[in-house]
């Protein structure tokens, strides 16, 4: 991504998808160019927690909501270090940000990061594109003078995939470090970093919990050398085909069955230690109003999600994996996509989406109490 650090809300800019289809509009951000997978999220709220989620690495964000920026930008709310989206895509930004926890605008933001996007288009014919012909490489120029559109398509289409991409070691941490329990300490837990978000660790550390937050390389010795009560693998970014160490890591807790829950790309990376395949989905959950069935209490929660890639379970029996019984215990609604999963005969379990969502929805909240319950009854 080359950028320049000046906000220009009348300097002309284009998205340009892969496929040829082009959107004009005015620089919103930094000026420049940036390429990413074009995906859209239907959330109304959260769009800082959104941008600085380490699992949208290498991807152009389109917000489906029409006004974004209305409540500024505050140094409180970031899920890590920095804004990973490679640009954002918005319809209508909001010119005065108010809201009495803003610090700055969004768009102030935008530039000091050096991130890329555009405002002023038709994002609505823009998320029916993409639902139509799926994600696709993309990019935003903006400035003056632009080449033609052939040229940027051609820069575009030279783009490298998400499938296939390997980006979980890009996002995480290179060090460890611990987020220490709120009260009194009940258990450790080694949470494998692959694109961790800060909120996260805190849900644990709110029950008890101390976390050793390690990175996405730990190997068995680095995880039981904190003596854990359990092992959380964190949700990131790209192809779970390619997280060829997590797996294998994955593999060797389970077979110490020490208590272990995922989300997201944990959950991927629980489906292919299982034995089970990914595959990519079309255009993919993202935003925070997802319907997923609880499929062993009935009950329907209102999701937040982020992934274009999904694990081929079946739905319609418990499967016999190298672990012992497993079986889908989480679905989503709309599309009948694999949302979780739970073995039955040790103490593991995993979901595709976020329960920790500091934005909101928070009724998956309990899949934390759920894994602390896994270790009461492991330590019993």
């Amino acid at each position: 991504m080359t950028t320049s650090t000046r906000g220009a809300t009348k300097v002309p800019a284009v998205l340009v998808l892969e496929d040829g289809r082009v959107f004009r509009g005015r620089a919103y951000g930094a000026v420049g160019e940036t390429f990413g997978e074009a995906v859209f999220s239907t959330g109304m709220t959260g769009y800082q927690e959104t941008l600085t989620d380490p699992s949208y690495d290498r991807q152009i964000v389109v917000a489906t909501a029409p006004q974004i920026g209305n409540t500024g930008w505050n140094d409180e709310d970031d899920e890590s270090s920095r804004i990973w989206v490679s640009g954002y895509v918005v319809r209508d930004p909001a010119r005065i940000p108010s809201n009495w926890r803003a610090e700055r605008s969004l768009d102030d933001e935008l530039v000091a990061q050096n991130i890329v996007g555009i405002s002023g288009i038709d994002t609505r014919a823009l998320t029916r594109h993409l639902r139509e012909r799926g994600s696709m490489r993309s990019g935003i120029f903006s400035g003056e003078t632009l080449p033609s559109e052939a040229d940027l398509v051609a820069k575009v289409q030279a783009q490298p995939q998400m499938k296939g991409a390997s980006l979980y070691e890009e996002v995480a941490t290179k060090e460890a470090y611990v987020v220490p329990a709120v009260g009194t300490k009940k258990f450790t837990v080694a949470a494998i970093d692959l694109g961790i978000k800060g909120m996260t660790p805190h849900r644990m550390a709110e029950r008890g919990i101390e976390v050793h937050v390690l990175p996405a390389t730990a190997t068995e010795d680095d995880v039981y050398a904190v003596n854990p009560d359990g092992v959380f693998f964190s949700n990131g970014p790209g192809d779970p085909a390619t997280a060829e160490g997590p797996v294998a890591l994955m593999t060797a807790v389970l077979a110490r069955r020490t208590p272990l829950f995922g989300i997201c790309f944990g959950n991927q990376i629980l489906g292919r230690a299982l034995g089970f395949g990914t595959y990519k989905l079309k255009y993919g959950h993202r935003g925070i109003n997802q319907p997923v069935q609880d499929r062993t209490t009935g009950k329907v929660e209102v999701t937040a999600h982020n992934h274009g890639f999904a694990v081929d379970a079946p739905l319609d029996k418990v499967s016999e994996t190298p672990f012992g019984r497993a079986e889908v215990s989480h679905v989503c609604l709309n599309d009948q996509v694999v949302e979780g999963l739970q073995l039955l005969d040790q103490p593991a379990f995993s979901v595709q989406y976020h329960p920790e969502a500091a934005a909101g929805p928070h009724d998956a909240a309990y899949l934390f109490d759920r894994f602390v319950s896994l270790m009461e009854g492991q330590r019993a």
